[in-house]
């Protein structure tokens, strides 16, 4: 039975395409795409696979914890085994996070805990780092505190020429590295350390 994702977004959904590309088929299945805005160019995308979507706007909603309720019972409906956060660009409620403890899933372009929140790249450059990457980690109720499923660097010497050059980069490692994480977690190699719980161990490399 193939591992069920369902993916939310905000806006042009390209992680979501290299999760299309990529891990969706026979044994990791996309069963659901939903959007915070209905203009997001993702949800072109989830119709293009046959994926079903949907919209969740707050605005839709009497408010925040409705539009958590209501998300929630429709991925619920999916059956699914994971959610993924892939730039989705508003706070979940403590409420849908609990509910869906261990099975939310974000990408976030910086190395956390350095420059979490919003803005991360521009961050990153107002303070002058050399290095900069990518976390993929499992969502809590902090801002971009989870455990840590895996990281990705890269260098910014010699000085970047601004700031859509970074993020270029900053895709470029996001669409390699999602997938992976959700591979990874499909096929059981992601646990908790028993003797601390934000601590992840991964089982890495290919399998027969």
């Amino acid at each position: 039975m193939a591992f069920r994702v369902a993916v939310l977004i905000s806006g042009e959904g390209t992680n979501l395409q290299a999760l299309l590309d990529t891990v969706h088929g026979d044994s990791v299945e996309i069963v659901g795409v939903a959007a915070s805005r209905a203009e997001a160019r993702g949800l072109d995308r989830a119709r293009a696979a046959g994926v079903e979507a949907a919209v969740f706007a707050i605005a839709d909603h009497e408010d925040r914890a409705a539009r958590d309720r209501a998300l929630g019972d429709w991925l619920e409906a999916l059956g699914v085994d994971l959610v993924v956060l892939a730039g989705f660009m508003e706070l979940l409620g403590p409420e849908l996070i609990a509910r869906f403890e261990r099975r939310l899933l974000n990408v976030h372009p910086s190395l956390l805990p350095a420059f979490s929140g919003i803005g991360a790249i521009e961050q990153a450059l107002a303070y002058g780092v050399k290095v900069m990457g990518v976390t993929v980690h499992f969502v809590d109720d902090g801002v971009d505190t989870g455990p840590v499923v895996l990281q990705e660097s890269f260098s910014l010497f010699p000085y970047p020429r601004g700031i859509a050059e970074v993020e270029e980069r900053v895709h470029e490692v996001e669409h390699r590295l999602l997938p992976r994480a959700v591979k990874l977690i499909a096929e059981g190699r992601v646990q908790t350390d028993p003797g601390n719980p934000r601590l992840l161990r991964i089982e890495d490399g290919e399998r027969d």
